[in-house]
């Protein structure tokens, strides 16, 4: 199945929180709260430390000190995506 077919999505194999062993259960706890996680991020759930550590970038980029406003990275954001025909 193309990735068109699929919504344009990629297929990559996630394990989700009912499967996770300790070591990527620390990391759905860091990463969602209790919430969902994001699909960019289950991409990782391979890796646990790809994952912990790819949310820390975001959350760095994303909130950290930056000359950017937060709504200017936001757009940055949108652009790439809509760029890279995906949905953000």
């Amino acid at each position: 199945m193309s990735g068109d077919e699929r919504g344009g999505r990629a297929w990559i194999r996630t394990v989700g929180p009912e499967a996770a062993d300790d070591r990527l259960a620390d990391a759905y706890a860091e990463v969602t709260g209790g919430r969902p996680l994001a699909h960019i991020l289950a991409s990782q759930t391979l890796h646990p430390e790809a994952l912990s550590d790819h949310y820390r970038l975001y959350r760095t980029l994303m909130f950290g000190p930056s000359p950017l406003s937060r709504a200017e990275r936001e757009s940055i954001a949108v652009v790439v995506s809509a760029a890279n025909d995906c949905f953000y």
